[in-house]
């Protein structure tokens, strides 16, 4: 089904999600794509950290943006879909591995999670396949030890955290792999013991909790719509998306959104935090959200079948993570009108990446456009916060340099395959 057999999925300054225009059945491949989306963000924006400030302190970037959002958008996740912890800060293992399920950080398939369940405060996983490790290890085992070690050990405690302060998550055995094809990849326990220190949250949670994104509210999830409205049932090998319903699949596609927003503003603070002016921070943010752009918008346009038209780019972008979710960023997009309208939001308050697109900054909207129809371009009037951009037709462009870094990662071309949902019971 095209996104053409459906009202378009355009908003005014409303909070109505622009998911909501999509079938249930387009809905269930898009929110693992929009997973993967998720985690393509570091391949495109780390490069670039390496380029202006080292390895090290890429590590130490990588480092403080995950464990700067990933508790926060964990917990809304765990609200979202139903399976909180009664009490906040007492969750079980299986609660972190739902949780790892919808994280950007854990995409399905290409970060393929297995678990084990040993009673609820000890459990295992294994990765059989580590997309993050095929796209570093090329690169050497410093870098393989940067992400396996040096980023994996505090990070993967803090989005536990959000579950339970006393959750450790230790390594069986991690890359750099002996021998060299060792599978699984890696594996790790993960254990809740009173007697654990309890874990706090690293210094940038503490400013990414006061943005807008994090205290974003967002339509609940219908109870009476046809599918499952939650995630209450037990822990399964494989979520099936498509059990879900419609109402469901269009949080988790607002919320998995959310996510990457708060993953990115994260980023943002820690590269301020090392670069010498604010321009040399936008700069680097702008070609991490160029890279993305072209990607996301690339993958989007193939999965939705949507025409490769002035109009097709519009669908597109009025998709695209960079406008949604509506109740963050506030847009209207007409397709058949050919313009996109942007106001003031709770977006450019927070600086997220809306704040990077303009009269004065085309490029991320150039990206986009151009991976429907490399003839495209924008033309875009208004002010920084209210704009409005047009798709115009010019000579075919080539590439732009960030999307090229981007499309380094096998994620940009990976293709998700049919997997059954089994229920994973103690063992």
């Amino acid at each position: 089904m095209s996104l053409t057999d459906r009202p378009d999925p355009s908003s005014t300054a409303g909070s109505t999600s622009r998911y909501a225009a999509l079938s249930r059945e387009q809905l269930a491949r898009l929110v693992p794509e929009l997973l993967l989306i998720g985690q393509l963000i570091d391949r495109s924006g780390m490069a670039w950290c390496i380029q202006s400030f080292g390895r090290q302190a890429m590590t130490d970037i990588a480092i403080e943006e995950w464990a700067g959002s990933s508790p926060i958008y964990t917990r809304r996740m765990q609200r979202a879909l139903g399976y909180a912890p009664e009490v906040e800060g007492q969750g079980d293992v299986v609660t972190i591995f739902k949780g790892l399920q919808l994280d950007i950080g854990a995409p399905p398939q290409f970060m393929d999670f297995r678990y084990t369940v040993h009673d609820p405060w000890h459990g295992e996983f294994r990765l059989d396949h580590c997309g993050a490790l095929m796209d570093v290890e090329p690169m050497g085992p410093d870098y393989v030890k940067a992400m396996c070690h040096d980023i994996e050990d505090p990070t993967f405690d803090a989005t536990a955290v959000a579950t339970n302060p006393r959750a450790q998550v230790r390594p069986i055995h991690r890359p750099p792999r002996v021998p060299a094809d060792r599978n699984p990849h890696c594996a790790w326990t993960v254990t809740i013991d009173e007697s654990h220190p309890a874990v706090e949250p690293l210094a940038p949670y503490f400013e990414i909790v006061r943005t807008r994104a994090a205290a974003l509210e967002l339509a609940p999830i219908d109870p009476d719509d046809e599918g499952l409205g939650d995630y209450t049932g037990p822990l399964l090998s494989d979520l099936d998306f498509a059990d879900f319903s419609h109402s469901a699949l269009v949080r988790m596609a607002d919320e998995v959104c959310v996510q990457m927003h708060l993953l990115n503003l994260s980023f943002v603070l820690a590269v301020r935090a090392r670069s010498e002016s604010e321009e040399q921070t936008r700069e680097i943010c702008r070609k991490q959200l160029v890279g993305i752009s072209g990607i996301a918008a690339e993958r989007l346009h193939r999965l939705l079948d949507l025409p490769s038209t002035e109009a097709g780019a519009l669908q597109v972008l009025a998709l695209h993570p960079l406008l949604n979710p509506a109740a963050y960023v506030v847009a209207s997009v007409d397709p058949e009108g050919g313009r996109l309208d942007v106001q003031p939001s709770d977006a450019h308050a927070d600086g997220a990446w809306i704040s990077l697109c303009g009269p004065g900054s085309t490029s991320a909207l150039q990206a986009a456009v151009r991976a429907v129809d490399d003839c495209f371009d924008v033309e875009v009037e208004g002010t920084e916060e209210e704009w409005t951009a047009r798709v115009v037709v010019g000579a075919p462009a080539k590439e732009a340099d960030e999307v090229a870094v981007t499309r380094f990662s096998s994620g940009s071309a990976f293709e998700f395959e049919p997997r059954r949902s089994l229920p994973i019971f103690p063992v």
